[in-house]
């Protein structure tokens, strides 16, 4: 929830904290210029011009993408330059832009709104998702699209700019973000934007302090404003006073300190001090994640969004290119387990076949999707199975809402390996099954459920959602998407529970296990793996080994006496103050 402050001077806007650290500086108001299209019918004399311009503005954008990616790669490793690869990528889908130069032929129109109309299709299906992580790839398929109009229409961007600024905009790309770096950017603070964005990870990689998410930012500054971004709590003022500006010099030595002896954590297993462990897990969506997983310290992949590799144009990768992305995540990350999430999509997320539905939220997605599409089902499942001969690999199904749907899943695979068995293909045939408790009827009947799995794996974003009947990107109703409601924790409790009377371990894959307010509360509650973005993996690392499980149980049995939200999250954070006094949390 985005809040506005005023103090003597000073204007506070609240953001989500994206990249750490905190730094001050005259702002930057960066406007982007958005292509303006206008439709128009051409004559079959035109056609070939037509074509020709896209061409040229397609050349034109991989060339400079090129560069961008090498720029990328030296200053941040081939890593974090994958980015620009998969935009590449996309500006060599034979199938794209082959189907748009036939429209133009065929429907007689310019290039450039042949190229908007047919790539907005997918965006759509992005955007009208219910989670950040598909609107983040909605805007990372904005850029692309944009690119190829500007060089169609011949324009130019300008991002070099002559001194120290915290750049303010409505939004970055990935491209903005690296392309900025050239010059001495003290932080990126955006109205709109999330922390799986690619534009927060580049920050990160960068070690730029980042904002997300601040709304209001590029209406109540202008260029030249004084301001003071805090990337520790999500946090842009306006305007700073001297007493501010103090405070925030003395918050980033002591943070700086903090984080220092974090990284002393990173090859610790994450246990209490009264010798109770617990499985710490990233979430990722690309191969090339897992090193860096690694690196803080996660002990495994808890969510792996297989879903990334349907964000090629026009057809779903083959059981081969599954195979060998799932080969790889799962090689990179042995001996430790790597969970592939099967696809979650639907009408709602992108699929090269879907259609779009009066409400997406409630509709056609996840399991509903797989069981209905027995084919691309036994495809994914045969591709995770050959990926799985180093016992390594465990495999999870999204939006189950029905004992029946676990059931038929199970069938599949049991199907899936006996084809393979057929064919002489070897794979791990104990491999251990789970399940995503992301819609209410899945926790209300989780006991039933775990009987028939290996696992639960609590996913938060969308149960808080569906708990509380509430749409977290809908401004008029936001404030309500609250994750320590009372509805909600006992949601939770009653799903670790009935896990635990089943015998079968609880994970939590939501961003819920990556906050540190909620750590000692779901340590209490008797959660076993946390899942969670890598950066974040070190502070809960931190704050499990300095706590013990019977004070963090009886945190937990108070935190549930309680009737609101706000009580709830005052009192965890005076617990965990009062346990690890420096530790960053947010205003």
């Amino acid at each position: 929830m985005n809040e506005d402050h005023t103090t003597e001077g000073e204007v506070i806007l609240k953001g989500v904290a994206a990249a750490p650290g905190i730094s001050t500086g005259p702002a930057y108001l960066y406007t982007k210029q958005v292509p303006q299209i206008q439709a128009k019918t051409i004559t079959p004399g035109e056609t070939a011009f037509e074509i020709e311009r896209l061409r040229n503005a397609v050349a034109r954008s991989q060339k400079e993408l090129t560069k961008i990616l090498t720029f990328a790669e030296q200053k941040l490793g081939s890593e974090s330059a994958k980015i620009f690869e998969a935009q590449v990528m996309i500006l060599g889908d034979t199938i794209l832009l082959s189907t748009i130069e036939k429209r133009i032929a065929d429907e007689m129109k310019n290039a450039e709104s042949v190229v908007v109309d047919e790539i907005s299709k997918y965006r759509r299906l992005m955007l009208a998702a219910p989670d950040e992580y598909m609107h983040e790839r909605a805007h990372d398929l904005d850029d692309v699209m944009n690119r190829i109009v500007r060089n169609i229409q011949d324009q130019k961007l300008v991002s070099r700019l002559e001194g120290e600024y915290v750049i303010v905009s409505e939004s970055l790309t990935p491209a903005d973000t690296v392309i900025f770096s050239r010059n001495q950017v003290l932080g990126y603070a955006t109205d709109f934007g999330g922390t799986t964005s690619h534009a927060a990870i580049l920050s990160r990689s960068l070690k730029i302090p980042a904002v997300v998410g601040l709304r209001s930012a590029t209406r109540v500054l202008r260029t030249g404003d004084s301001v003071a971004i805090d990337g520790y709590s999500g946090l842009l003022i306006i305007r700073p006073s001297e007493d501010t500006l103090q405070s925030l010099e003395r918050k980033e030595r002591r943070l700086r300190e903090f984080e220092e002896r974090l990284t002393e954590l990173i090859d610790l297993a994450a246990e209490t001090k009264d010798h109770r462990t617990i499985e710490l897990s990233a979430n990722i969506e690309f191969p090339d994640e897992v090193d860096f997983a690694r690196s803080q310290g996660s002990v495994g992949i808890g969510l792996y969004r297989t879903e990334s590799g349907l964000m090629r144009q026009g057809q779903y990768p083959s059981e081969d290119e599954q195979y060998e992305c799932y080969r790889t995540v799962a090689e990179r990350i042995y001996p430790h387990p790597v969970i592939f999430r099967t696809f979650d999509v639907g009408g709602d997320k992108v699929m090269p076949d879907a259609y779009e539905e009066a409400n997406p939220f409630l509709g056609w997605r996840g399991i509903r999707v797989l069981l209905d599409r027995p084919e691309l089902f036994l495809t994914q499942l045969r591709a995770i199975l050959r990926a799985s001969v180093r016992k390594n690999v465990r495999v999870m199904f999204p939006m189950v809402a029905t004992l029946q749907e676990v059931l038929a899943a199970k069938a599949y695979m049991q199907r899936a390996m006996e084809e393979l068995k057929t064919l002489g293909v070897p794979f791990d045939a104990s491999l251990k099954m789970g399940v995503m408790v992301e819609v209410p009827s899945a926790a209300i009947m989780a006991e039933q459920i775990a009987a028939e799995v290996d696992f639960l794996s609590i996913g938060t974003n969308d149960l808080i959602q569906y708990t509380l009947a509430v749409d977290r990107d809908n401004d008029a109703v936001a404030p309500l998407y609250q994750q320590f409601n009372p509805a909600v924790l006992r949601t939770i409790k009653m799903t670790i529970d009935a896990g635990h009377r089943r015998k079968v371990w609880v994970g939590m894959c939501g961003e819920m296990a990556g906050d540190p307010v909620a750590t000692m509360l779901l340590v209490g509650l008797g959660l076993d793996e946390f899942s969670m973005i890598p950066t974040t993996l070190p502070e809960i690392k931190k704050i499990i080994r300095s706590i013990r499980l019977r004070d963090a149980k009886r945190v937990a049995e108070k935190a549930l006496t309680m009737t609101t939200p706000e009580e709830i999250k005052s009192y965890l954070s005076s617990v965990l103050k009062g346990c690890i006094p420096e530790i960053p949390l947010e205003s």
